[in-house]
């Protein structure tokens, strides 16, 4: 597009209308002249366009010598096969001759000012199409290297959340497992085996729930009750669930398996301490523009240093906090404090996103 465009734009600005305007009067054929000698530099180019190519990727220096040269000898061939032209259909040898010995002494130096300045023309020209081809190749060249770089990143930033994602099933199942070889241990096999289909509805919804797609938090709450069922089985009426979710809330679109690592956080640090067990609240609303979530439980607690547990805080509490940077970037928080009178609180804020708007 590019070629023919500007060799179609030099044949009628910048070699007719140009002449026209100069001389005002030209020629009958003088158009057909302009068309022939345009069609005869595009089809030069176009092979000046192969021999750029091959130079490409050569060292510089042979780039640059290539281009001196490419674009001198296009230049020479266009103006030589410009002056045949021109003299053929043009101007007629005769007449030339005759207009030289009008000019007397002065023949040889306009002859010799005609010469350069054609040639020079000419292959300014082709040296301005040499540059603007280096230039748009160049340019082209710099956006798929940009856009290479843009996948890059993305496949880099899908195989982080992957990684987080899938890095919690694991460390869910090593404790189910073991509760149930326990029950086994036991022999309380109806239990074990209530906590095996438990397990396997799990596991089902978590396979089938690609961890790159957001899911609405009434989805994900009906996946905290198939987690939750697991764990009523192992601490029975010591484990409560208390539910506060306000109704505009339910179609904010999060990640899918946000809030179970944290829920499985506060039954292993808080609740499987208590010998009464304990109490779990989660509740959302949607406030300015954002998701608000808040999950509590009335465990034994922990010591705070600037809002962040000392020295390790679980799996399911840096996961978490890595996935929400990874998805959000500066666009969240995600905070802790202590549950009064004892108890941990976790603060999440996102962007609100209704799943009907998501599109």
């Amino acid at each position: 597009m590019f070629h023919l465009g500007g060799w179609a734009l030099w044949g009628i600005v910048g070699k007719y209308l140009y002449t026209v305007a100069a001389l005002e009067e030209v020629a009958p054929v003088y158009a057909i002249y302009v068309t022939v000698i345009t069609v005869i530099g595009a089809c030069i180019t176009l092979g000046l366009r192969y021999l750029y190519r091959f130079l490409w990727n050569r060292a510089l220096w042979i780039q640059a010598l290539g281009l001196v040269f490419g674009s001198s000898l296009a230049g020479y061939l266009w103006i030589r096969a410009r002056g045949y032209i021109y003299y053929g259909w043009i101007e007629n040898s005769k007449d030339v001759v005759e207009y030289y010995e009008k000019l007397g002494e002065a023949a040889e130096i306009y002859e010799r000012v005609s010469f350069i300045e054609s040639n020079a023309g000419s292959i300014s020209v082709m040296l301005a199409w040499t540059v603007l081809y280096f230039a748009i190749k160049s340019y082209r060249v710099f956006q798929e290297v940009r856009e290479g770089a843009l996948r890059s990143a993305a496949m880099a930033h899908e195989a982080q959340l992957k990684m987080l994602r899938y890095q919690l099933n694991p460390h869910f199942l090593f404790n189910t497992l073991n509760a149930i070889s326990t029950l086994v241990l036991e022999k309380n096999t109806e239990l074990a085996n209530r906590m095996v289909t438990k397990l396997s509805s799990f596991l089902r919804y978590s396979l089938d729930n690609d961890p790159m797609q957001k899911i609405t938090l009434a989805q994900e709450i009906e996946a905290l009750n198939l987690y939750l069922d697991i764990e009523k089985v192992r601490f029975e009426e010591r484990l409560t669930l208390e539910l506060n979710i306000e109704d505009e809330s339910k179609e904010a679109l999060i990640p899918s398996l946000l809030l179970q690592p944290l829920i499985e956080n506060a039954i292993k640090y808080g609740i499987a301490l208590s010998e009464y067990g304990g109490h779990l609240k989660i509740a959302a609303s949607v406030f300015a523009g954002d998701l608000l979530i808040e999950l509590s439980d009335d465990g034994p607690g922990t010591i705070l240093v600037d809002g962040q547990i000392p020295e390790t805080n679980g799996v399911g509490l840096s996961n978490t906090r890595n996935r929400l940077e990874a998805i959000y970037s500066g666009q969240h928080s995600f905070t802790l404090k202590e549950t009064q009178p004892h108890g941990l609180t976790i603060n999440i804020r996102i962007p609100f996103t209704a799943r009907h708007n998501s599109n």
